[in-house]
């Protein structure tokens, strides 16, 4: 399956809780649409989280032809609520293909508020991040409730789920299978369904029957 028919829409918005792979998936996602030959951008608008931006990646990305969205950089490293003026071109040139990586949890996603008229009327997807490593969104419940929480802060529609479930140097196959179940937990209670599960490439055999979109580690904890 291409990129482009697991992820069809225009703008793809990722968000979810702090620390389930927003970051990861999102610019595993720009690249990948890059490589299928898409005029593709990825929009840093996590302003809450120190960790894990995308702009960090700025070299990467632009090498692979994506057009990289973030705040100046005499802002990289404050948390400001201060978003690239840039994003209005993303918005409106129908001829790119946007991913929106928007920070974790309700208090990061509330910068989308502003932009939902604009949004609603283009060709979107708001995707929710599932990841069962992270203690607090690690039940269906918890999940499904923060879930909700982003829609109301944003006024938009999740309309799919990624299962990111991870553990970093210690992922294994049966760990992205826990996600799975998580995941379809969370669609169970939600009605949102699942449009992916994201794991490492090497695992890709061994995950067949989940078809897993294939990922890279590019991001790096601050200290590595």
């Amino acid at each position: 399956m291409t990129v482009l028919e697991r992820f069809p829409h225009r703008l793809t918005l990722v968000t979810g809780h702090y620390g389930t792979g927003k970051t990861e998936f999102s610019v595993n996602l720009a690249l990948a649409l890059a490589g299928e030959g898409e005029r593709a951008a990825l929009a840093d608008l996590d302003i809450v989280n120190p960790y894990f931006r995308s702009r960090e990646r700025r070299e990467l990305l632009e090498g692979a032809g994506v057009r990289l969205i973030a705040a100046a950089q005499a802002l990289a490293d404050a948390d400001v609520p201060a978003l690239p003026a840039e994003l209005h071109a993303l918005l409106e040139n129908r001829a790119i293909r946007g991913v929106l990586d928007i920070g974790g949890d309700p208090s990061g996603a509330r910068v989308l508020a502003r932009y939902r008229p604009r949004i609603l009327k283009e060709d979107h997807q708001l995707l929710y991040v599932v990841n069962a490593s992270r203690p607090e969104v690690r039940t269906a419940e918890q999940s499904a409730a923060c879930l909700r929480a982003i829609e109301a802060v944003t006024g938009l529609r999740c309309t799919g789920l990624v299962n990111n479930t991870h553990l970093c140097g210690e992922t294994s196959p049966e760990t992205v299978r826990e996600g799975a179940a998580l995941a379809e937990e969370v669609s169970r209670l939600t009605g949102v369904p699942v449009v992916c599960h994201a794991a490492e490439a090497r695992f890709r055999d061994r995950l067949r029957d989940l078809d897993p979109f294939p990922l890279e580690l590019r991001m790096k904890k601050p200290w590595e």
